[in-house]
């Protein structure tokens, strides 16, 4: 008897190192911040003014802060910020670059054109060049700055859906379902977005660690997130102030960043492997 088609893809799983080890990372970020309260002996505001810059000891696993304050309570506080990050600033691109690229390669000529004109703004200018403008315009805190940096990030998963569209709607299944009548959009979202889902999920996956760093390059810089809020890049910068006083107030913030964005890493090229090896092509 032949196995399902879920039960080969589990097999598959299982099989792939890369989603095994990344898929273990990331629930680990996942379980963190969902039991935050539960995990971090004290909450990430709280102080302690007569145990300023305590280094790493039982009472304070990683040390405390210019404020007295636990960082590693900080750093844990912190991983409900960065998955923020991912899950707002994926969907907004994801939202984006699906339209975009729907409507660009499903009707050509000057849709076309007009749409990826704007889409090729964002790749005039560097990245995070344009980000900082756009957050000056909107305003400094979190929110604001994964916007800024998903309206920068769009244009790649735009082009990608573009790409895939246009060599879809050519196929008997779109001419059938152009004979029962139905319209441009039902075409575009029940026909031919359901066969791009596996290509989207890859490159939503390999589009977040990109999302969280720029992000928290933005924290880090001062228009990001705003004290005292646990942000990783905001505790590297504050952190840096006293390198050579306290040394853990940079480095362990930085390593669950780079923890974090390794597992994003690692599960999208497990992904990728799973659903569209011919991404790697791309990549």
């Amino acid at each position: 008897m032949n196995a399902s088609p879920f039960r080969e893809f589990l097999r598959s799983c299982y099989k792939n190192l890369n989603f095994i080890v990344g898929f273990i990372m990331l629930l680990s970020v996942i379980l963190t911040a969902a039991f935050a309260p539960k995990i971090a002996p004290y909450y990430f505001e709280g102080g302690n003014p007569n145990a300023k810059f305590t280094s790493p000891c039982p009472e304070y696993i990683l040390g405390t802060d210019n404020m007295g304050r636990d960082l590693f309570s900080r750093i844990v506080y912190g991983t409900r910020i960065t998955l923020k990050v991912a899950l707002i600033g994926g969907t907004i691109q994801l939202f984006l670059g699906v339209v975009v690229g729907l409507f660009c390669g499903f009707y050509g000529g000057v849709v076309d054109r007009f749409m990826l004109f704007f889409a090729d703004l964002t790749w005039c200018v560097p990245g995070m060049v344009m980000a900082l403008a756009v957050v000056t315009v909107i305003g400094s805190n979190l929110t604001n700055a994964i916007i800024a940096i998903a309206l920068v990030n769009w244009a790649s998963m735009a082009r990608t859906v573009r790409a895939k569209t246009m060599s879809l709607k050519n196929m008997a299944f779109i001419e059938t379902g152009v004979a029962f009548g139905e319209s441009n959009l039902a075409l575009m979202f029940r026909y031919i977005l359901p066969n791009i889902v596996p290509a989207l999920i890859v490159m939503v996956s390999m589009s977040l660690p990109g999302t969280i760093m720029s992000t928290t390059t933005l924290s880090f810089l001062g228009v990001g997130s705003q004290p005292p809020s646990p942000d990783w890049g905001l505790m590297v910068s504050d952190g840096i102030k006293y390198i050579t006083k306290a040394p853990w107030l940079a480095i362990y913030p930085g390593l669950a960043l780079v923890y974090t964005v390794l597992s994003f890493t690692i599960l999208g090229e497990g992904l990728r492997d799973l659903l569209d090896p011919r991404m790697k092509s791309l990549g």
